[in-house]
């Protein structure tokens, strides 16, 4: 039998008692520790949940990998690549990658007869994921677009919508200026799409390659890129490294030179602002640990305090101090399973409700998101509870040490 747990459990049972003066103590601790676990795990859900959503609403727009001209990467024109079937094989048979898709950019100007709105109009072909707009669209549909031929229909955003005061099937006229002169393409607006990603949902417009192809005065195999969809984001930097030393510098029939650039080079402040919140929630856990453990302590030395003479009748009856020590820390342990027990569940259910009803709303311009998004990762939440049971025991020992001073002839006459 271990006796230090069998007499962990006799302490925490008779710790029922309200007689006891240390119970108030004891459950103050165990509050202590569910209301950390829970400000733990909200904390941390919601920040894995921020930092996923709008991971994801970026690398819809742009991918995770984008293959582009050297001189793009420089300026803020759009200098053309060769996206022939050779180079687009290279990348596609890359250990990583997802999927490949073409794109091309146009700036250009939307009018209607009351008002008018720069934006930019984005080509794609059929090889276009339209999984991450498809979640995002608000009505209409998606066009079937084409490097073949002009739809001559359009995907706009809901911002634009409002702007220009216009709806899916409305009649919309684009301008162009460039050196050719003017010119001006009719489109049908087919859907409109809600990201919340305002610097994207401003100004970008979908339509087909072909058409922007034909804009820009390049060759039917011209682009302004290619965007890579990664199989795991975590391997970002490797499958960039390994397409880099394949296609960097590499010059293109058409005497463009091929660059890479992954979405954390293109789109830096927004991941500096998502590394900053790892920071915050390294803060907030560091600071829920302490106080638990703060309370722990507090706790233990009234329970050691409170059995001091049972401390002595079994040092008198020949208990080593260690098992003694033993039997105090593990009653720690009880108190703070329970305090965690109940802390997950609680956290659990708060973390639902919000998934699933959005009951806590944000301001979509400022966060990204209309509602505080959540992510349940159940192995780091598993983790998260074994740290603190870890740390909140490992700083008890201290306090432990206590038992040692206890004189068994002393001890068996404290009141």
């Amino acid at each position: 039998m271990n006796l230090p747990l069998f007499l962990a459990r006799k302490i925490y049972s008779t710790q029922k008692n309200k007689e006891h003066i240390s119970r108030p103590a004891i459950n103050i601790a165990t509050a202590g520790v569910a209301i950390g676990i829970i400000i733990m795990t909200l904390s941390l859900c919601v920040v894995l949940g921020f930092k996923q959503t709008v991971k994801n609403k970026v690398i819809g727009f742009g991918g995770d990998i984008q293959v582009t001209n050297f001189i793009t990467l420089q300026t803020s024109e759009s200098y053309p690549i060769q996206a022939s079937d050779s180079i687009i094989k290279v990348i596609q048979k890359t250990n990583g990658v997802k999927h490949v898709q073409r794109y091309a950019f146009k700036q250009g100007i939307l009018k209607t007869d009351k008002d008018f709105l720069g934006v930019t109009f984005k080509g794609v072909d059929q090889s276009f994921d339209s999984t991450f707009i498809a979640n995002n669209l608000v009505s209409g549909r998606i066009p079937h677009f084409s490097n073949k031929e002009n739809t001559k229909e359009l995907l706009i955003s809901k911002s634009i919508a409002n702007r220009l005061k216009v709806n899916t099937g409305d009649k919309i006229y684009a301008y162009f200026v460039d050196q050719s002169g003017i010119r001006v393409r009719p489109f049908l607006i087919a859907g409109i799409y809600e990201t919340n990603l305002s610097q994207y949902d401003k100004i970008i417009c979908f339509t087909d390659l072909y058409n922007i192809i034909k804009l820009n005065n390049w060759e039917s195999d011209q682009v302004t890129g290619i965007e890579i969809a990664l199989k795991d984001f975590n391997q970002l930097d490797d499958v960039q490294a390994n397409l880099a030393n394949k296609i960097n510098k590499t010059v293109d029939n058409y005497g463009g030179t091929y660059a890479t650039a992954s979405i954390k080079e293109i789109t830096p402040q927004i991941f500096s602002w998502l590394d900053l919140l790892d920071l915050n929630i390294w803060i907030i856990l560091i600071l829920m640990i302490l106080v638990a453990s703060i309370t722990m302590i507090s706790g233990l030395l009234i329970i050691i305090l409170e059995r001091t003479n049972m401390i002595g009748l079994l040092k008198a009856m020949g208990a080593r101090t260690i098992l003694i020590r033993k039997s105090f820390l593990w009653f720690a342990v009880f108190v703070i399973g329970k305090g965690l027990l109940i802390g997950n569940i609680v956290s659990i259910v708060l973390l639902l409700v919000q998934r699933y009803t959005g009951i806590v709303t944000l301001d979509a311009n400022t966060y990204y998101v209309k509602a505080v998004p959540v992510e349940i990762n159940i192995p780091i939440l598993l983790l998260l509870n074994v740290a603190t049971i870890i740390i909140s025991t490992a700083v008890l020992i201290v306090p432990s040490y206590l038992i040692a001073h206890i004189h068994p002839a002393k001890a068996m006459r404290y009141e």
